[in-house]
């Protein structure tokens, strides 16, 4: 009877302290012993169907600044342009999330590029862009591999449209997206049909639509694993990292026994290993598996449905795909598009500036975390807190933007027709943890779109409805929908 007593004197006491707040911490939404404040999130994200939208709406009633608990998780969610770049730009929030899903994923260890922090974070992110620049990362090189890309994806388009036939946009630009980057990373590139890529392109989908930024409810509640390993993702997850890892050892043990001899990332990441070997710090064959992991999730995905998005507004907009297209018959006639055409494209590039600020690919920037107590606006937020900025919030704020609901590329054009770089247009962060990839994405983004719009007329199937609701989950995507590219004369 005495530690029936004692039993539940210790349950009560710990349910007490799960729902207690530390002195000036942001308010929020009821919390639930264990539970914290999922049932409220879950109910109104079933009704708002996105996570940016559920925040947006608490923000109504809490301000710009508020917590939730997320399960056992503390989190605070932040709003807003002053409060989005405080966020990302001062250091005591430059961690990164440290829960079960994000050990999960990397061996149990805290590994990789994109999830890491302090020394490690440091010392990767320059081996990283050091070796990716020797690769041709930004440079001239980089620019002929997405060229050759573009031009073979155009091939494919042209025989899949033979005789006025649609095709379907979500995933078309997958496999050449990637291909870029691997030819850095790993020295080769896939065919636009290779049926492994494929299956490992639907893998990446099917992750980025089953998680959230804050790593999902398994990373919220992990003990759902032992109850509920199926509905609770846990099973599908593992499945899902064991195919990618098989197919990352692969390429890894290539390089290692004298099947691919090209001198790219991989290679000099061996290199790299083989002369810490004494002392291997964060140099390890694990280590090299979760950076080829995180380079993949984020080359192919963030970019592939931020394409996908471009040919759906110039679809829903052929205006706007009518003056892109005079425009490059204006600057560039009949040579070749290059990459330092971008500066004289000024409409081009609004439209893409644009799409990125209304699609918002990426409505949270990937989560943070507090590496020490500190200060936002008014309020004190702990150490080991995580952090969720809405970039979303700032790309749809009306009393800057005036009409954020509506896709206008005009609004980054002055007088004259020069782009305005608005600080408040931020699709890749602000910061010292901004986009890894960004050069990459934004080369990808021009060198696609221009060549295709140069090439292809776009047009809505006949009969065929465009979708207007996108898909949720750690980026936004467009839900199906085709086009039909006809040739131009």
């Amino acid at each position: 009877m005495i530690l029936v007593v004692v039993f539940v004197s210790i349950f009560i006491i710990i349910c007490i302290l799960d729902v207690i707040t530390p002195h000036k911490y942001p308010i929020g939404p009821t919390r639930i012993p264990l539970l914290g404040s999922y049932l409220e999130i879950q109910k109104l994200r079933k009704k708002l169907g996105f996570y940016h939208l559920v925040w947006d709406q608490l923000s109504k009633s809490y301000g710009q600044v508020f917590s939730v608990k997320l399960g056992l998780i503390e989190a605070v969610i932040v709003s807003g342009y002053d409060a989005v770049r405080q966020v990302l730009c001062k250091d005591d929030f430059d961690g990164r999330p440290d829960g079960f899903f994000f050990r999960f994923r990397a061996f149990n260890k805290r590994l990789g590029v994109v999830f890491v922090d302090g020394p490690t974070w440091i010392e990767q992110r320059k081996f990283c862009m050091q070796h990716l620049r020797k690769m041709g990362f930004g440079g001239d090189l980089m620019e002929k591999i997405i060229t050759e890309e573009v031009n073979d994806l155009m091939i494919d388009i042209t025989n899949k449209c033979e005789n006025g036939k649609s095709i379907e946009v979500n995933g078309l630009f997958d496999v050449s997206i990637l291909n870029g980057l691997w030819a850095m990373l790993a020295g080769r590139r896939f065919a636009l049909n290779d049926s492994k890529l494929a299956r490992l392109m639907e893998l990446v989908h099917v992750s980025f639509r089953m998680l959230d930024m804050s790593g999902g409810i398994l990373n919220q509640m992990p003990f759902l694993r032992f109850l509920a390993p199926n509905s609770s993702g846990y099973k599908d997850i593992k499945q899902i990292l064991v195919e990618f890892y098989t197919f990352l050892k692969e390429s890894i043990d290539e390089h290692k026994y004298g099947k691919n001899d090209q001198e790219d990332f991989i290679h000099a990441f061996l290199m790299e290993i083989e002369k810490n070997k004494e002392s291997p710090g964060s140099f390890s064959e694990q280590q090299l598996l979760v950076i080829l992991l995180d380079l993949f999730l984020a080359g192919s995905e963030t970019t592939s449905s931020m394409l996908s998005f471009v040919i759906l507004h110039l679809l829903k907009h052929q205006d706007v795909q009518d003056k892109v297209h005079a425009e490059l018959d204006s600057v560039i006639g009949d040579r070749e598009i290059h990459f330092e055409d971008k500066k004289r494209l000024n409409y081009l590039e609004a439209v893409l500036m644009e799409v990125q600020r209304h699609s918002n690919v990426a409505p949270l920037a990937i989560a943070h975390r507090t590496i020490r107590t500190t200060s936002l606006q008014e309020y004190i937020i702990p150490k080991d807190t995580l952090i969720l900025a809405s970039i979303w919030s700032v790309h749809m704020d009306k009393n800057h933007w005036g009409d954020p609901e509506v896709f206008r590329p005009e609004r980054f054009l002055d007088s004259t027709g020069q782009i305005i770089n608005d600080s408040w247009l931020m699709p890749f962060g602000v910061g010292r943890r901004r986009c890894l990839g960004e050069v990459l994405a934004k080369t990808n983004m021009f060198m696609f779109i221009a060549k295709l719009i140069k090439k292809f007329e776009i047009r809505i199937p006949h009969g065929a409805k465009l979708p207007d609701k996108h898909q949720d989950g750690v980026t936004i995507s467009p839900s199906p929908f085709s086009a039909i590219f006809i040739p131009r004369r």
